[in-house]
């Protein structure tokens, strides 16, 4: 495994470096010809091969000199763009082909190519890391601009600088990013919706100062956002919120066109399940939900019956019918359901659906949870 890495990096690959790192590879075992330059992880354009070769075994080999050379040319590709610096160092006057690749488990980037080169649009977000690493402290309004250049929530650049503006939990963050509520431009709303969510969510402090402001303005914004996509992430923050506040605000979009939005409020009410029922709101919306027409607001409302702690028959009965459905995650997610729910008819379902999907995790998980209840049933 530990040669699997250096050649992970070798290969500039950095997602498979990353996972070998994840599951026990050791940097540290890495010589000098198994590793590359910094300089060659940022011309590379890929944030998760920047922070492979900076793993806690290997950081120290870097001296800062090289990390402000990494600054400055992550910084070049960053302000010229990735087209006019593939044109610039090609010379090429063709179409620039982009194609979005996954950078790590959770982002993903544009891979461009022209003339013969091929890099990654990723260096906004390793500059955002090596800056970090430098301790140098880069105003909101930069960060900001930087992520806007991308404007896309599954990009690197995007979660990186959100992330680290939400870790610096700072009151004058705080108030920036709710001045961005009303601004014109959805994608700075979105911005500072998420920022403001975060920066909560991060909040493991015993007074959790970001809690009651964030209840607040998030149960106002949801009631007069137009966007979609704004909404839904003002939705999902108010979904982290364990009070009766946020369901008022979630339910009246459980109806809402978007898709995206009605599984925010299907996820969202989760978060509330923790007394031993539903309010009765509450479960005719899940309800509803569990037969809406997107299969992944489906499964999303089944799932969140599934882990709730009520379990009134009515609920089981919807699970049941969900056997039934034309996708095959909604019908595990039944599956699941029935199984927490000590609800028998889980046996036979799964029986019927055999086994998981290689490498689908989910499936796994769903179908474990039949398989633990028959084993239980039988005193195994």
């Amino acid at each position: 495994m530990d040669a699997a890495f250096g050649l992970a990096v070798r290969m500039h690959a950095g997602y498979i470096a990353q996972l070998l790192l994840h599951h026990g590879a050791d940097s540290g075992r890495s010589g000098p010809e198994d590793l590359i330059p910094l300089s060659a992880a940022v011309d590379s354009g890929s944030p998760a091969l920047f922070e492979a070769l900076l793993d806690h075994k290997i950081r120290g080999r870097y001296p800062d000199s090289e990390l402000r050379e990494a600054r400055d040319l992550a910084r070049r590709w960053h302000e010229t763009g990735v087209e006019a610096e593939l044109r610039r160092r090609t010379g090429s006057r063709d179409a620039v082909v982009r194609t979005q690749v996954p950078d790590d488990e959770y982002s993903s980037v544009d891979e461009c190519t022209l003339g013969g080169m091929t890099v990654w649009d990723g260096h906004g977000a390793i500059l955002t890391d090596v800056e970090e690493l430098l301790g140098v402290r880069t105003s909101f309004e930069e960060l900001m601009d930087r992520a806007l250049t991308i404007a896309d929530q599954n990009h690197p650049t995007w979660s990186g600088v959100t992330l680290l503006l939400a870790g610096r939990r700072d009151q004058a963050i705080w108030t920036a990013a709710a001045t961005l509520r009303t601004h014109p431009d959805p994608s700075r709303r979105l911005f500072g919706a998420e920022v403001l969510r975060v920066t909560h969510l991060l909040d493991d402090s015993d007074e959790d100062a970001f809690a009651g402001p964030a209840l607040d303005m998030f149960t106002d914004w949801s009631a007069e956002e137009t966007d979609f996509a704004v909404l839904t992430e003002v939705l999902v923050a108010l979904g982290e919120h364990n009070d009766p506040r946020a369901e008022v605000a979630l339910l009246p979009h459980a109806g809402h066109p978007d898709a995206r939005v009605r599984r925010a409020v299907a996820q969202g009410l989760k978060a509330l399940s923790s007394p031993p029922a539903f309010s009765g709101d509450a479960r005719t919306a899940l309800l509803r939900l569990m037969t809406d027409p997107d299969p992944v607001v489906r499964k999303t409302a089944c799932r969140v019956v599934a882990e709730g702690r009520d379990h009134d028959p009515v609920f089981a009965d919807a699970m049941a019918a969900a056997l039934d459905d034309s996708n095959r995650l909604v019908q595990l997610a039944a599956v699941y359901g029935l199984a927490l729910h000590h609800d028998e008819r889980c046996v036979e379902a799964a029986r019927l659906l055999g086994p998981p999907q290689r490498g689908s995790v989910e499936e796994e998980g769903f179908l474990e949870a039949a398989w633990r209840y028959e084993w239980r049933r039988d005193g195994r």
